[in-house]
């Protein structure tokens, strides 16, 4: 369901489902957890020229960390900022995780989880609306997912850190055009072993130029 008003759209994305959007420069897209540990799989492109994406490597290398949180910058594979996580009520999000497929779900869960419905599926589907396929797919960001590193380097999927109502707000550096897949794992605990809806909401620069 779309919501409109002269300043903002919001959009419910159903659990298991994807949503696509084109946000304008100055434009604010905020991503709310509606009902807690709720992963949101993420990718962003320059909606002029997609082939200027999000890139993992280079954010990481920008923000020094491989968290993202309030301040942390998404940079393209040219190196240049896409958007900027502008508040954050959640704290910590993953960027090394990846997005679930049914490869990589029968790889750790078993030949039965073959059919299930994941992440890559939704993501082949939403971005062949605008043009991408499976060669356009890079690593994402996973907004709300809970992947501590050990000092080993191990790392884990465990229980989330949100919680319903949390927040998570980016604002468009240029004109991107951004996919989401709302997580449909359901065998490990991302989303609490139960995918819930979560809301996006796009908001016009005029209505948060007092919030800055």
């Amino acid at each position: 369901m779309t919501r409109t008003t002269a300043t903002t759209t919001s959009a419910t994305i159903p659990a298991r489902a994807a949503w696509s959007a084109v946000v304008r420069a100055g434009e604010h897209l905020t991503l709310t957890d509606l009902h807690g540990n709720q992963a949101v799989d993420f990718l962003v492109y320059d909606a002029r020229d997609t082939a200027v994406r999000y890139s993992a490597p280079d954010t990481l290398q920008a923000q020094g960390s491989i968290f993202l949180t309030t301040g942390s910058v998404l940079m393209s594979n040219e190196h240049t900022p896409l958007m900027r996580v502008t508040d954050d009520t959640c704290g910590r999000h993953d960027t090394i995780g990846g997005a679930c497929s049914k490869e990589s779900n029968t790889l750790r869960y078993g030949h039965h989880t073959w059919s299930q419905h994941a992440c890559v599926d939704n993501f082949l589907a939403e971005g062949a609306r605008h043009g991408l396929g499976k060669r356009d797919l890079v690593s994402n960001i996973n907004w709300y997912m809970n992947v501590p590193v050990e000092k080993d380097g191990t790392l884990g999927i465990v229980d989330g850190i949100s919680a319903p109502g949390l927040h998570v707000t980016l604002r468009a550096e240029t004109d991107v055009l951004v996919l989401v897949s709302n997580c449909p794992q359901i065998n490990n605990p991302c989303n609490g072993f139960d995918p819930t809806a979560v809301e996006a909401t796009i908001t016009a620069p005029a209505a948060t130029e007092g919030a800055r």
